[in-house]
C-alpha cells in the first residue's frame, strides 16, 4: 500500500495583535478601543484595581464576593431585572475577580453597544448589594469550600499556597477566601470595599470589536461621565515565605485511591525581566505534553496519566509548581523523579530539539489565544493589571524566539531553588510516610483533612 509523504510545515505566518488607541477621560477613567472588524460584535470590559490583593488577610474573599454581588441589583433594577436587561441586548453580565483586578463586562452585537455601556455604568456606579443576596452568595461560597475540602485536588492546591506563603501574606489563602474568612464577610464590608477601590481614577474600560474609536469615546463619556471618585490602589502585598527550608506536608485522605502531589516554591513576580526565558524553561521542564516531567512520570514509569509544571503568576510574587496525581504505592518514587528532573534542568544545557519544540509551541499557539473580542479584552485587562509594557503582545513571539539554551540554563539556575521546595501530598499517610522520609527531602508535617497540623517529624 502506497502512502503519501507527510506534508512539511510551512513558514510561520506573521501575526499582529489588534492595534488600538488609549484615551483618558476627565474623571481619570482610561479607555482602550480596539477595532476588530471580522464580526459585527463588541465586547465591553470594565476593570478596576480592586482584586483579591485588596483584601486584608482576615477578610480574604471580600473582593471576590463584592465582584459577584455586583450582578445582584442597582438603584434602578433588581438583579433579575438587570439580567433581563442584558439578555434583551443579546448578552449577559459577567463579573469576576483576579488577584489584580475586579471586572464586569458583556459581549453584544455592535449596534447595541450604546445601551450595553449604559448598563455597565449603572452596574459599576450604582450597585446596592442587597443583604439577602449577599447572604445567599456567602452561603454558596461556604458550600463550595465544603465540597472542595472533600476533593484531593482542591485540598492540595489550598495546602500548597499555605506552605509556600507566610500566614500573614494574602497569597496564602486562595482569592475566594476560606471558611473562616468568608463566614465573617458582611454587606457593610462589601459596600466599603466598593467605595474605597472601585472608582474611575483606578479603572479602565476596554472596548473591542466592530467599533470606531471616536464613537466609543463619545459613548463612554455619555455613560460614565458622571461617575466620579479617586479610589484607592490595591495595597502592596507583603510577601514572605512560610518556610526557609525544604519540607514534606502530608494531608490525610485515608480513602484516597492515589496521591495528589504539589511540589514547588515561591518565585519572581509576573513583571520580572526573565519572564520569557522562564516560560521557555517551564515548557521544556513540565509545561508541554512532551515535557521532561510528563515523559518521565507518564511514558517512562507509568506513574500517572499526566504531570505538569507551571508558574502561577502574580503581581507581587508568584509560585513555581509541579502538579500530578500518582498511585499511592509510587508516591515517593514520583517525588524522586520530579526532583531529579529539576536538578537536571539546572545542571545541563537543554538539547536544541527540546528548545525548538518549546519555542515553536509557545509562538505557534500564541495567535490562537486571541480569536474573539472577549479574548482580546481579557488580554488587555491582564496587560493593564500587571503593568506590562505597551508592546508586550506585539513583541511576545520575537522575545520568546530569542531565548537560547544558555538563557534557559541561566534562569533555571537562578530561579529554581531545590533547597526551598515544598512537597505536598494529599494521600493516606500510612502508605507513603516511611518511603517519603527515606528520600531525605526534609522534615515531615502531617495534617488532618481540614488542614490542621496533627504531627511533625
Amino acid at each position: 500500500m502506497r502512502t503519501s509523504p507527510r506534508p512539511l510545515s510551512g513558514a510561520s505566518r506573521r501575526y499582529a495583535f489588534p492595534a488600538g488607541e488609549r484615551h483618558t477621560l476627565a474623571s481619570g477613567l482610561v479607555i482602550h478601543v480596539v477595532p476588530m472588524r471580522r464580526l459585527p460584535v463588541a465586547t465591553a470590559l470594565l476593570m478596576s484595581d480592586a482584586g483579591a490583593e485588596c483584601d486584608a488577610v482576615e477578610a480574604s474573599g471580600l473582593a471576590a464576593l463584592a465582584a459577584e454581588a455586583l450582578a445582584e441589583g442597582t438603584t434602578r433594577r433588581t438583579g433579575t431585572a438587570l439580567s433581563d436587561a442584558f439578555e434583551r441586548l443579546g448578552g449577559s453580565l459577567e463579573t469576576g475577580v483576579t488577584w489584580v483586578h475586579a471586572e464586569c463586562g458583556t459581549t453584544v452585537m455592535a449596534h447595541r453597544l450604546p445601551a450595553a455601556l449604559q448598563l455597565l455604568a449603572e452596574v459599576i456606579s450604582e450597585p446596592v448589594f442587597p443583604e439577602g443576596e449577599v447572604t445567599r452568595l456567602r452561603h454558596e461560597r461556604l458550600a463550595e469550600l465544603l465540597q472542595q475540602r472533600t476533593e484531593p485536588r482542591g485540598l492540595a492546591d489550598d495546602m500548597f499556597a499555605r506552605v509556600c506563603f507566610a500566614a500573614t501574606c494574602r497569597y496564602a489563602i486562595e482569592d475566594g477566601g476560606d471558611e473562616r474568612t468568608v463566614a465573617n464577610l458582611t454587606r457593610s464590608a462589601i459596600v466599603s470595599h466598593h467605595q474605597r477601590h472601585v472608582a474611575p481614577a483606578n479603572s479602565a474600560l476596554i472596548v473591542v470589536g466592530d467599533v470606531d474609536h471616536d464613537v466609543v469615546l463619545q459613548l463612554a463619556e455619555t455613560a460614565f461621565g458622571s461617575w466620579s471618585g479617586l479610589g484607592s490602589r490595591a495595597p502592596a502585598v507583603e510577601v514572605a515565605p512560610a518556610r526557609s527550608e525544604r519540607g514534606v506536608h502530608l494531608v490525610a485522605k485515608p480513602d484516597a485511591a492515589q496521591s495528589e502531589l504539589r511540589i514547588g516554591h515561591l518565585t519572581v513576580p509576573r513583571a520580572h525581566e526573565d519572564f520569557y526565558a522562564l516560560s521557555v524553561m517551564n515548557a521544556i521542564l513540565g509545561g508541554l505534553f512532551n515535557s521532561r516531567i510528563n515523559l518521565n512520570l507518564r511514558e517512562k514509569h507509568a506513574f500517572t496519566y499526566g504531570a505538569f509544571s507551571h508558574f502561577d503568576w502574580r503581581r507581587r510574587a508568584s509560585t513555581f509548581e509541579v502538579s500530578t496525581a500518582v498511585r499511592s504505592d509510587v508516591t515517593a518514587a514520583a517525588v524522586r523523579e520530579i526532583l531529579a528532573e529539576i536538578d537536571r534542568m539546572m545542571s545541563e544545557r537543554v538539547d536544541p530539539s527540546e528548545l525548538s519544540l518549546a519555542v515553536d509551541y509557545l509562538t505557534g499557539v500564541f495567535p490562537i489565544r486571541f480569536e474573539t473580542t472577549a479574548a482580546i479584552a481579557d488580554a488587555l485587562a491582564m496587560r493593564e493589571g500587571f503593568g506590562l509594557v505597551p508592546d508586550y503582545y506585539d513583541r511576545y513571539r520575537e522575545r520568546i524566539a530569542s531565548i537560547s539554551a544558555d538563557d534557559v540554563l541561566r534562569v533555571a539556575q537562578e530561579h529554581l531553588n531545590p533547597d526551598r521546595l515544598q512537597v505536598v501530598a494529599v494521600t493516606d499517610p500510612a502508605l507513603v510516610r516511611d518511603e517519603l522520609a527515606a528520600l531525605g527531602v526534609g522534615p515531615t508535617c502531617e495534617y488532618g483533612p481540614t488542614g490542621v497540623v496533627s504531627s511533625e517529624t
